[in-house]
């Protein structure tokens, strides 16, 4: 189990991100940086990696909107949107 975020906006979209498969690996330490999420798919038709992995950053400017990026980073997400479960990207070793 993970330590929880702070900021209950961000707890709220990482716990969002964890229900769609990604992976929440927090920091150790303190610095800007809390951790970093990881794409369950991180395959070719994911946006060239670009997307598979996100910062999380521990006391951003402004929570709710930092909540809302990482929000739309799961939802835009291309085999996420196609609609293929995470699951099934991890039982292809794909992760």
């Amino acid at each position: 189990m993970r330590r929880p975020h702070s900021k209950k906006e961000i707890e709220a979209a990482l716990q969002y991100a964890e229900a769609n498969g990604w992976a929440i690996e927090p920091r150790r330490g303190n610095g800007h940086a809390w951790g970093r999420m990881y794409c369950p798919y991180n395959d070719a038709d994911c946006r060239c990696g670009e997307f598979c992995i996100a910062s999380i950053w521990s006391t951003p400017r402004n929570a709710r909107n930092h909540a809302e990026h990482l929000k739309r980073i799961v939802d835009n997400c291309t085999p996420h949107r196609q609609g293929y479960p995470a699951d099934e990207a991890h039982a292809q070793g794909q992760r």
